[in-house]
């Protein structure tokens, strides 16, 4: 501890990272050292601060409070609202975590909770391949409705959790400091955090995790992303046929993983939209009343799937809050992208901290609307978390990339 620095100052910094990493196991510890590092930040006197976003950000809040004021039924979207306090994670992260090791150590140690939640998911995965051979059942049909999570209690959370730490850990080892002495400790966490992804098979992140992967490797060595489909047709053969039947079912849905169930909400949503263009049905509002928007030519029974949300953030945020503010949520995310990608061009040449942060956000933010058009990610609290970690440790890098540019200057002067 510096002896300028107060205790209180100490604890918000120590608070905020554990809050960060803990959303690996669990919403309620992370959002309980969220409080207590507001606390701390509020008591040390520090400023409060948040990255150079905040007019879409306050627009999108003020759009999702208005959607939620004028909803037909509020206190459906009473969770919604309640998640915003989830944000308060960017303005402690981006308040207290400014210094690029303490970062560093951040994502490292998010790739290490990862890769324990992988071998956890490895055990989970195990487990129902014996128990699925026990019942005598396929095993596809026996795992798909019930798949591995970690140490989440869904696997969508799971694996959209390991392709976060995924992409930021690849991000560290193309563009960050060289860390020759840890390095195969690294690529192991990278093999297992992989690992976690494919086990879990969701397949909209699957295609999140390639987008990343696609991003880092072209700006890293562009050769080698012609090496990318190779890879997948040799993961593919030497898959076992769980995996091969989940990849395959991309195209050739079965019964119990039908596609069709996402064109079923896609198109409910689009008539949700289409009667609520400016406020939608309000937040939550899809979940309560999709059964009075599904159109009158979709076949009863609907095809096996979830029903809870539209499967899509472009027309989930729509139809609950209207389409100024899902337009605004996009400029938000846009604005982010080019702020990492002006910072990246401000760098001066070289692996370092700055560089890595830049590209590991672009990734992810990438990763996530690659995702988002096929699950509500940005809706729920675990994924928001540390979705908001990310950004806000990529903004402490903006300014630090214009310091060092300007640093080159004068010495070469």
């Amino acid at each position: 501890m510096n002896q300028s620095e107060s205790l209180a100052s100490v604890l918000a910094r120590w608070l905020t990272f554990g809050s960060a990493v803990t959303i690996l196991f669990g919403i309620a510890p992370s959002q309980i050292l969220l409080a207590l590092a507001m606390v701390a930040l509020l008591l040390s006197g520090e400023k409060l601060s948040l990255p150079p976003i905040k007019l879409p950000l306050a627009l999108f809040l003020l759009g999702t409070l208005v959607a939620f004021a004028f909803a037909p039924h509020p206190a459906e979207g009473l969770p919604q609202i309640r998640k915003l306090y989830v944000f308060l994670e960017l303005v402690v992260v981006y308040s207290c975590l400014r210094d690029t090791r303490i970062l560093r150590w951040l994502f490292l140690t998010f790739a290490a909770c990862g890769s324990i939640a992988a071998l956890l998911g490895l055990a989970q995965f195990l487990e129902k391949v014996r128990q699925a051979h026990q019942v005598h059942q396929d095993v596809y049909s026996y795992y798909v409705g019930e798949r591995i999570t970690g140490f989440m209690n869904h696997w969508n959370f799971f694996a959209a959790q390991e392709m976060f730490a995924l992409s930021m850990l690849a991000a560290f080892l193309f563009f960050g400091p060289p860390a020759r002495k840890r390095i195969w400790i690294w690529i192991t966490f990278a093999g297992l955090l992989g690992l976690g992804i494919v086990l879990a098979e969701t397949r909209a992140v699957w295609i999140g995790s390639a987008v990343a992967c696609f991003y880092l490797i072209w700006f890293w060595k562009k050769w080698l992303v012609l090496a990318m489909p190779v890879v997948v047709l040799v993961a593919f053969f030497a898959s076992p046929p769980v995996i091969k039947d989940r990849f395959t079912s991309m195209l050739h849905g079965r019964r119990v993983d039908s596609n069709e169930f996402r064109v079923v909400t896609w198109r409910t949503g689009l008539r949700m939209i289409e009667a609520h263009p400016l406020l939608g049905l309000g937040p939550e509002g899809p979940n309560h009343h999709f059964n009075e928007w599904v159109p009158a030519d979709v076949p009863r029974p609907l095809p096996e799937g979830w029903y809870g949300h539209l499967h899509n953030i472009y027309l989930q945020y729509s139809a609950e809050r209207g389409i100024p503010t899902m337009l605004i949520l996009m400029w938000l995310l846009v604005r982010m992208i080019y702020d990492f990608w002006r910072g990246l061009q401000k760098l001066p040449p070289g692996r370092s901290d700055e560089r890595y942060l830049l590209h590991g956000g672009i990734a992810v933010i990438l990763a996530t609307l690659a995702e988002g058009f096929f699950e509500y990610n940005l809706g729920t609290s675990v994924v928001l978390t540390m979705f908001l970690v990310v950004v806000a440790a990529a903004y402490q890098a903006v300014p630090m990339s214009n310091a060092r540019l300007v640093a080159r200057s004068i010495g070469s002067e």
